[in-house]
This record gives structure tokens, C-alpha cells and sequence, in this order.
């Protein structure tokens, strides 16, 4: 899958990774290969220039691959650059290489379930800064407190809708 996207008289490409893009204007050909999540490229005519833009990222964390799907094309309409993982502890390791600005987090998962993994992410460093919200069937008093306590910013009662995620990141300051 790739995006075209139309600027001025150029056309240009972004892969599915959004690792390269390559820009096509009146016989100039360029490529670059860096992530470019955090880079929009304007192609004028023969010259070109670069301005740096921040798109938030959210890693969604839950054993569901269909879960995941449907959050990552939420978030994604929403203009968060997504990563996914499917236990605690694929998260701790994604956070540890790039922690992101939230963190969308299941409770009952294999390996390592969602509040083992948010107390070790609160013990990280730089692990008090994603925004963690908690996206889950268990919706006693008591798991919601548990939650809270160990740091989670807000809670999610599984099913979503595209609504409820909105609004939920809307309250604690996401978008």
C-alpha cells in the first residue's frame, strides 16, 4: 500500500512504513529513506523544502490481533503513528527502543498481563511520561481502582467505538 499525495505540481509517494518517499516534479526525482513520520517534504517546481511536523504515536498493546486492527484504524484516522504489540512485555521492549506519547493497554493478555506491564513501565525511565489508557472487559470497581493506582490515566470499557476513543483521548489531553 502506498499514499499519493498531490503538492503543487509534484506527486509524491510514501511507503506502507513510512520509511521512504519519493517525490516526482517537472524531471526532478528525489528519495529519501529515514523515517518520515516526523517530516513533511514540499516539492515547488525545481527546489524543495523540508519542514518538520510531530505526529503522536500510540502503541496499542492487546492479544487480540482484531482488536488491534480496528484501534490502529482509529488512531490512525485520528493521526497517531501506531505500534503494536501483543503481551506486556513485547510492550516494555517496544517502550524501552522508542516510547511513545500513550499507550493503549488490554488487562488479561499471555506473558505479561496489562497491569504487570504498566507497573514496570511507571519504573522505566521516561516510563511517566505515555499517557496510558486502559481498554478492557474488566470493568469492577476494583480493577479500575487497581489500574488508577498503579498509574493508568483513564480506563476503556471494552467494545469501543471510534466515539468513546475520541473522546477518551480528548479528556486527558491527547488531542
Amino acid at each position: 500500500m502506498q499514499i499519493r499525495l498531490a503538492i503543487s505540481e509534484a506527486l509524491a509517494s510514501i511507503d506502507h512504513r513510512g520509511t521512504t518517499l519519493r517525490a516526482f516534479a517537472k524531471g526532478l526525482s528525489i528519495v529519501i529513506r529515514e523515517p518520515i513520520y516526523s517530516r513533511v517534504v514540499y516539492i515547488l517546481g525545481n527546489s524543495w523544502k523540508e519542514d518538520s511536523v510531530t505526529m503522536k504515536t500510540c502503541l496499542i498493546v492487546d492479544d487480540s490481533k482484531v482488536i488491534r486492527m480496528v484501534a490502529r484504524k482509529i488512531l490512525q484516522e485520528l493521526e497517531f503513528a501506531t505500534e503494536e504489540a501483543a503481551d506486556g512485555q513485547e510492550a516494555l521492549n517496544a517502550c524501552q527502543a522508542s516510547m511513545p506519547e500513550a499507550v493503549l493497554l488490554d488487562w488479561n493478555m499471555p506473558v505479561m498481563d496489562g497491569i504487570s506491564f504498566l507497573r514496570e513501565l511507571r519504573k522505566t525511565e521516561g516510563g511517566d511520561k505515555p499517557v496510558v489508557i486502559f481498554c478492557t472487559t474488566e470493568n469492577d470497581l476494583d480493577h479500575i481502582q487497581e489500574a488508577m493506582t498503579a498509574g493508568a490515566n483513564e480506563y476503556i470499557m471494552k467494545p469501543f467505538d471510534s466515539d468513546i476513543i475520541q473522546a477518551k483521548f480528548q479528556q486527558v489531553g491527547l488531542l
